[in-house]
C-alpha cells in the first residue's frame, strides 16, 4: 500500500510518502521564527515532488494519513481540506492521525521510553499536551491521558494523570515538542527530561504519520476526518470580544 502522509498542526509542514516497499520518504517546511507558515502554498508542492521522486502518480496513492491536531486553527483547516480533496478526487483511503501520537510515537522508539509527554506549542501561552506508551503489541501507542490545552504550570497534572494509571517509568519522563521546548524550564522543574533544542524528536515525523496512518481503519467517509482544534478558534473568540465591547 502506498501512503501519503502529512502534518500541518505546527508552523511546519511534514509531508510523508510511504512506498510499498515499506521505505519512507519525507520533505518538510520548517519557517524560521516569525515567519508565515508555508501550509497552503508547498503542502502540495512537496507531495508532487516525493511522488516525482518514484516515478509515481496521484492515482497510485492508496491512503491519505493526515494530522487532525490538536493545533493551529488555520494549518489544521489546510491539511484536512487538502486531504479531504484528495482522498475524494482520487478515490484513495482517508485516515485521520492524532498529531500528539505522531509527534511522540517516534520518541517511545529512540529513547527506549515507556511513555512520552507530547506537547505542541499552543499559542496564548498554553500548550496542548497528551501521554501515550508504547503499545504492548507493536501497534500504534496508546494514549494514557487525552490532549488537552493546559497552561505551563498544569502540565504536571498530565504526568500524575498517568502515573495514577500505573505509570511510574524507572527514568524520568520525556517530553518532545516545540511546546517542551517553550515550557522547558516548567517542565524540567518536574523532573522532566526535555531532549536538546537540535533534537528531530521535537518536529511531528511525517513518517510518524504515514506508519499511524497504515495501522489505523480509514474513515467512512471524508466528512467524518475533522480537525481538533483543541479549544476555540482565537477569530471566534476575538469576534465575541468585540461584539460584547460593541453592545
Amino acid at each position: 500500500m502506498i501512503v501519503l502522509g502529512f502534518d500541518t498542526a505546527t508552523p511546519s509542514t511534514a509531508v510523508g510518502l510511504r512506498l510499498a516497499d515499506g521505505r519512507t520518504l519525507q520533505a518538510r517546511d520548517d519557517p524560521q521564527p516569525g515567519d508565515h507558515p508555508g501550509h497552503a502554498t508547498r503542502l502540495l508542492a512537496m507531495a508532487v515532488d516525493l511522488l516525482t521522486a518514484e516515478g509515481l502518480r496521484w492515482s497510485d496513492v492508496d491512503r491519505i494519513a493526515v494530522g487532525v491536531g490538536p493545533g493551529t486553527f488555520t494549518g489544521l483547516r489546510v491539511g484536512i481540506a487538502t486531504a479531504r480533496g484528495l482522498a475524494q478526487s482520487l478515490a484513495s483511503e482517508l485516515v485521520g492521525v492524532p498529531s500528539l501520537q505522531a509527534l511522540g510515537a517516534p520518541a517511545l522508539v529512540a529513547e527506549g521510553r515507556p511513555a512520552v509527554l507530547a506537547v505542541i506549542d499552543a499559542r496564548r501561552g498554553e500548550a496542548f499536551a497528551a501521554a501515550y506508551q508504547a503499545s504492548a503489541i507493536g501497534g500504534a501507542p496508546d494514549e494514557l491521558v487525552a490532549a488537552a490545552a493546559l497552561a505551563p504550570e498544569d502540565l504536571g497534572e498530565v504526568i500524575a494523570a498517568a502515573n495514577d494509571r500505573g505509570i511510574e517509568p524507572e527514568r524520568p519522563w520525556l517530553a518532545v515538542g516545540d511546546g517542551a521546548l517553550r515550557f522547558r524550564s516548567e517542565l524540567e522543574r518536574l523532573a522532566v527530561t526535555v531532549p536538546a533544542d537540535s533534537s528531530p524528536l521535537h518536529r511531528v515525523s511525517a513518517e510518524s504519520v504515514c506508519e499511524l496512518g497504515l495501522l489505523a481503519m480509514p474513515a467512512p467517509s471524508v466528512e467524518a476526518v475533522l480537525p481538533d482544534y483543541g479549544r476555540r478558534p482565537d477569530a471566534e473568540i476575538a469576534l465575541e470580544a468585540a461584539s460584547a465591547g460593541g453592545s
